[in-house]
């Protein structure tokens, strides 16, 4: 399929047909990178997929403790 460059502001960009984007499942957005003078668009369903599971498991300590003592009620 081929695809003509438009004007949007002081940019250029390309169209992507609706007929295509209904091929794609659902998806938030594009990683978009630059190989062997091609573009290439990679969609991303979830920016985010995956953390919960990295998250779930991890330590996750605080670098500063947050919780204030009983005693440090007369330092402030």
């Amino acid at each position: 399929m081929q695809i003509s460059l438009i004007d949007i502001g002081t940019s250029r960009g390309i169209r992507i047909p609706s007929a295509v984007l209904k091929d794609l499942d659902d998806f938030d957005a594009f990683d978009l990178k630059v190989e062997d003078n091609r573009i290439i668009l990679d969609v991303i369903k979830n920016p985010r997929e995956g953390w919960a599971d990295k998250f779930k498991n991890s330590k996750n300590d605080l670098l500063i403790d947050d919780r204030l003592d009983i005693e440090d009620w007369d330092a402030i």
